[in-house]
């Protein structure tokens, strides 16, 4: 899978900022969280370095929700 929008886990949104031209220039929701080595090392190596996981196959739902303002949750 070579679509930069899509994770190459499960294929689903990935939700990148990044690979959308529309939201190209703001930061994307992995430089906020710590995703384990394990996780990237788990994706064949033909497929690491070219999309972003989705935060659900990153395992970092808990990090994102825990930074959300008190607000948002």
């Amino acid at each position: 899978m070579n679509d930069t929008q899509r994770c190459p886990a499960c294929g689903a949104s990935n939700r990148c900022s990044l690979a959308d031209p529309r939201t190209a220039a703001q930061a994307c929701w992995c430089y906020s969280v710590s995703i384990a080595a394990e996780v990237l090392e788990a994706l064949p190596v033909e497929q690491r370095n070219k999309a972003c996981l989705c935060p659900a196959c990153a395992q970092v739902l808990e990090q994102l929700e825990a930074a959300k303002p008190v607000g948002e949750r």
